[in-house]
């Protein structure tokens, strides 16, 4: 228990200020465990319609504002629109973690698509395609 311990507390000086903002359970919580799940359901549903892989990132986007909103209201996050004035810093430490959470979840929503178009290739047309991997298939050998 107490290499668990030592290992959150090396975890959380690393990473604290530059990927999260607060701790590392409340990324953990906010952005992996609800955000990329989210993420990872939305590139599903995108690649459930045949819709291109790029349409899985750009929902990413209203879905990092979520995320971020959800530090802000259950962690006392940054939140601040306002780039002018005195308030400029808080609003540029917004952006920062805005991105950052950007980042994993396109990677989520990127992942789960191809992971969905993999099955739906696979199963669709079985007797052109087979599995190559959890994110890939290739076409099945000749008889």
């Amino acid at each position: 228990m107490e290499a668990i311990h030592s290992l959150y507390e090396t975890l959380n000086a690393i990473g604290h200020g530059t990927i999260w903002e607060i701790s590392l359970g409340e990324f953990l919580l906010a952005t992996l465990i609800l955000g990329c799940g989210a993420a990872w359901l939305a590139g599903r549903a995108v690649a459930s319609a045949w819709e291109p892989l790029w349409k899985s990132a750009v929902w990413m986007i209203p879905l990092a504002f979520a995320v971020r909103f959800i530090h802000y209201a259950l962690f006392s996050g940054t939140l601040q629109l306002n780039p002018t004035g005195a308030a400029a810093p808080a609003f540029w430490t917004t952006v920062h973690y805005a991105l950052v959470d950007l980042v994993f979840l396109v990677v989520f929503a990127l992942l789960g698509h191809r992971r969905t178009l993999t099955k739906m290739m696979t199963r669709q047309y079985a007797w052109l395609y087979e599995t190559a991997g959890p994110f890939a298939w290739k076409a099945r050998g000749r008889a």
